[in-house]
């Protein structure tokens, strides 16, 4: 037997192609409807509360980038004895572990592209409104500042995160574990609530 199959390798180059353009689609459609959604919602608000969303939609990039980073550092073993304690949460770890380059895909590439372009919208809806309030003898200043904010928040969240993923992976990934584990149990979720 040959030491690469050739069928095998075709049947991963396809898997690996319709993965690709999956995502390329679904990252377009998503990205649409949040930034027209985040448009339409932003338009309608006040100053304050535009400046909310904005900072609410690099959190999120933030948070999925603090996943991301965790998913491919984190080690598999540990859930293994959680999953044999039978512990809510540790097989849905393992299985994020285990396809930890497409978790890392959708949070850090996907998520993250997607709140960097809607954040980007964002703080030029929230500079003309700044600019249609107030009067500016340089107005390019307003959206300077606006852009200037985004990416030092985007950049300097992301940094503290991946230090705080890379140290806290295997917290991270079992909390997220048993996230998606109560997600897909609800009734077991308030059952436990009754309970206690």
């Amino acid at each position: 037997m040959s030491k690469h199959d050739p069928a095998a390798a075709k049947k991963e180059r396809n898997k690996t192609i319709r993965w690709v353009v999956t995502i390329f689609f679904v990252t377009i459609l998503v990205s649409g409807t949040i930034s027209l959604l985040s448009d339409m919602i932003m338009s309608a608000s006040g100053i304050f509360v535009a400046f909310l969303i904005l900072m609410a939609i690099i959190l999120v990039g933030i948070i999925f980038d603090i996943i991301g980073v965790a998913v491919t550092s984190a080690d598999e073993k540990p859930f293994h004895s959680m999953a044999a304690r039978k512990v809510p949460g540790a097989q849905d770890a393992i299985k994020l572990l285990r396809s930890a380059e497409r978790v890392s895909s959708i949070c850090n590439d996907v998520v993250g592209d997607i709140c960097g372009v809607v954040s980007g919208s964002a703080s030029a809806t929230i500079a003309a409104q700044v600019l249609q309030k107030f009067d500016f003898s340089w107005p390019q200043i307003v959206s300077l500042v606006m852009s200037a904010l985004v990416a030092g928040f985007t950049v300097g969240g992301k940094a503290i995160g991946k230090t705080f993923a890379m140290n806290s992976c295997t917290k991270i990934v079992g909390g997220v574990g048993k996230l998606l584990y109560w997600l897909k149990n609800p009734a077991k979720a308030f059952a436990k609530k009754k309970k206690k």
